[in-house]
């Protein structure tokens, strides 16, 4: 559809975007200022604590600083309603008191039609409810009782019956005098092969109402009374109202829920859904009859970052659980993925809570483990890695799937994951060596094994010295300097940023204000760091003769040399952690398995490491090399002291 020139600029102007996030959101008084129209609020689009969405009302923008999410009043309604642009201007019309311009006809025509089919199913839903009732569902009344389900929550989920004949619900609709096309069309009905009357789509089932995100009434789900039916379970087929592989069962309310903190659970069925809700597990939904679609994936993470999918624990259960993996990997995004809670061995959610309680069913959920795990997991449990072949098979098939990860950050995240439960696996020591660190082998029964302790050879190893942290900490201060005088060039380097871990004193602190601040400008970030970490702070920062010469900070308005002297920066601070964790591992091969291998190993981590550390200043005349290898200014010689003791004072001793 079309809309005349001006049409939607008219629509922003009625409106106060404040009014229209303020249903979804709960100011935060103390920052907002509602005379100037610049209000904060946790995010609605991710679970969070603080304010970091502002809604700038004059210019009729919102931002969030931990998400990012952004857009104006129609791209909230549509993200948070779930609804086309079309329908979330004509929400927005109908609140601003504007009258939406006609309709293409065809269009026109066309959304009428989904308005009776919406009535057609409407009625059927009415008339499922009453057979419910009657004496034709007493065997389905029955059931529904012996499952749990009381009068007040057969209302609450409307679930009706659909009695065992051919033309029941026909004939009803037909004596409210709805058209064939429609009935047809709804999918409640399907044309006799035989030349006859149609026949009923549902005969013999208890039926759920399967309701869009808006409320509507779109398909059935429906339960088969004979337990010798080839379809345990039938939805209704694909219509111009309801695409199986885009909807999801009761996620309208479960979208709510979750909007007030409640995790997003994704069940397998109708009944697990309905004891999960019943529970107080009021934010969950589930798929219709399949695998969950690429489309769902995107559906529940609209609704939560982190969607915890709870599948039976039987062997159909665990691989429609590994399914979701391979159609989760290519999507996956910063603060967005999976989590998984699988539930004992023969038993669904709905069979958890009759034996063990809600409390049992909480411990699940609070146990869910990451996506990465249950990857692991599928690769190995079973399996026996007595071979090289073997082994290089495992990592074959470990680099294939996390090859399908697009985002470079969260593969890289990956390959150190699996990187770390590898050593495990084949590193691991005999039991009955109490005392230390024990790691989890798949399909190995009792198989918690023992990890072998670092040397205290190794520990004192120039490369594990306080000295390297220092340097690493004078790298922090010279990144975040630079981010500091110029926050515009955070966009370049935000996802690399998100994943420091700090060392600096006051560094973490200055980075997670960075991170949220950044994008206001160079000023509100300063007021920030000052209200946040202070004065002292920021003076320390730029007293350090590293980041005064940097050239960067020198040239500070030089977009070249400010992007090339970050870019260099943090590659060579991603270069030293990267060879620490090198060493790490290597440490810990020296004590499993001594050689001469793991020897040049560390020999070439700290070539490496060295290598890292050497500046690429021109002038370096002023600078001596240090006991490492590292070129230092000798006047920084101090600073470097008193950072090395923040650090770890028991490692100053040594230096």
């Amino acid at each position: 559809m079309s809309l005349p020139p001006g049409f939607l600029d008219e629509l922003r102007t009625r409106l106060s975007l404040t009014q229209v996030v303020g249903r979804k959101v709960m100011w935060d008084q103390r920052k907002s200022n509602q005379a100037k129209g610049d209000m904060w609020a946790p995010c609605p689009f991710h679970q969070e604590k603080t304010a970091s969405f502002h809604v700038d009302d004059q210019k009729g923008f919102y931002y969030c600083f931990g998400c990012h999410a952004k857009g104006d009043a129609i791209s909230f309604v549509k993200e948070t309603e779930n609804v086309s642009f079309i329908e979330a201007v004509e929400i927005l019309a109908g609140e601003a008191g504007m009258k939406m311009p006609a309709r293409d006809p065809k269009a026109q025509e066309k959304a009428d039609r989904r308005t009776q089919l919406a009535e057609v199913m409407e009625m059927a839903v009415s008339h499922f409810r009453l057979m419910l009732k009657t004496g034709a569902g007493a065997e389905a009344r029955d059931y529904l009782t012996r499952r749990g389900l009381n009068e007040a929550a057969l209302d609450r989920w409307e679930i009706g019956f659909a009695p065992d004949a051919w033309q029941g619900l026909w004939d009803h609709l037909k004596g409210k005098n709805v058209d064939d096309d429609l009935i047809l069309g709804a999918g409640l009905a399907k044309p006799s092969q035989k030349g006859g009357k149609p026949y009923d789509t549902f005969r013999g089932r208890i039926m759920f109402p399967i309701r869009d995100a808006r409320g509507r009434a779109i398909a059935f789900g429906g339960r088969a009374m004979d337990p010798n039916d080839n379809a345990k379970y039938l939805n209704s087929p694909e219509t111009e109202l309801f695409d199986k592989g885009r909807s999801l069962f009761n996620h309208g309310p479960a979208r709510e829920a979750a909007g007030k903190g409640q995790p997003l659970i994704v069940a397998e069925g109708y009944m697990d859904v309905i004891a999960l809700s019943e529970a107080g597990f009021n934010a969950t939904v589930a798929p219709l009859g399949t695998a969950i679609t690429e489309d769902q994936l995107r559906l529940l993470w609209r609704i939560a970052p982190e969607p915890i999918i709870a599948l039976d624990g039987d062997t159909a259960g665990l691989r429609a659980a590994m399914r979701v993996i391979d159609n989760a990997l290519p999507l996956l995004e910063a603060g967005q993925s999976l989590r998984f809670s699988i539930m004992p061995e023969g038993k669904d959610p709905d069979d958890l809570l009759k034996e063990s309680g809600s409390s049992a069913m909480q411990t699940l959920i609070d146990g869910a483990i990451p996506m990465v795990d249950l990857l692991w997991r599928r690769e190995t449990e079973g399996k026996v890695f007595d071979s090289p072949e073997r082994k290089a098979a495992l990592d074959k098939d470990l680099r294939l799937a996390i090859s399908n990860i697009k985002d470079q950050s969260i593969r890289n995240h990956y390959g150190q994951a699996i990187k770390d439960k590898r050593w495990e696996l084949f590193r691991s020591r005999p039991k009955g060596q109490g005392g230390q660190k024990r790691a989890w082998q798949p399909g190995k029964g009792q198989g918690w094994q023992q990890t072998p302790p670092v040397l205290a050879s190794t520990k004192g190893s120039i490369l594990a010295t306080a000295d390297d942290l220092a340097q690493e900490a004078l790298r922090e201060a010279v990144i975040l300097a630079i981010l500091i005088r110029r926050p515009d060039m955070l966009d370049q380097v935000e996802s690399r940023m998100e994943r420091l871990d700090m060392v600096g004193p006051d560094h973490g602190e200055l980075l997670r204000v960075i991170l949220g601040h950044a994008h206001s400008g160079a000023d509100a970030l300063e007021e920030a760091i000052l209200n946040r970490v202070g004065g002292d702070c920021l003076d320390k920062l730029f007293m350090l003769n590293h980041v005064r010469i940097t050239p960067a900070i020198r040239s500070v308005e030089d977009d070249e040399i400010v992007q090339a002297c970050l870019t260099e920066e943090l590659t060579k601070l991603e270069a030293l952690r990267g060879v620490r964790r090198e060493v790490q591992d290597a440490q810990a091969d020296m004590e499993a398995l001594p050689d001469e291998g793991v020897t040049w190993r560390l020999g070439q981590a700290a070539e490496a490491r060295n290598n890292a550390l050497r500046s690429q200043t021109e002038d370096k005349t002023t600078y001596e090399i240090a006991d490492n290898g590292s070129l230092m200014d000798r006047e920084e010689r101090d600073a470097l002291d008193a950072l090395l003791e923040q650090i770890d004072p028991a490692k100053r001793k040594s230096h």
